[in-house]
């Protein structure tokens, strides 16, 4: 039986220009907020800490320390 990777979270490497999949699910999820992010819409993380952000501003604010 084939298993859906819906509303299974993935786990990923990121990379400079992109992220490879490690473990296949349909979203990852933010690592200052909590919100779940669709691999189709992630367009932010940090390379040196190996984390998704949900938006620029959150990709900011991590950066920053704050």
């Amino acid at each position: 039986m084939l298993m859906s990777n819906s509303a299974r979270a993935a786990r990923l490497h990121y990379m400079a220009n992109g992220f490879r999949v490690l473990t296949p699910g349909d979203h990852v999820v933010c690592a200052l907020t909590g919100e779940r992010i669709p691999l189709d819409e992630l367009r932010y993380w940090s390379v040196e800490r190996q984390q998704p952000y949900a938006s620029a501003a959150v990709a900011a604010k991590a950066m920053h320390g704050a």
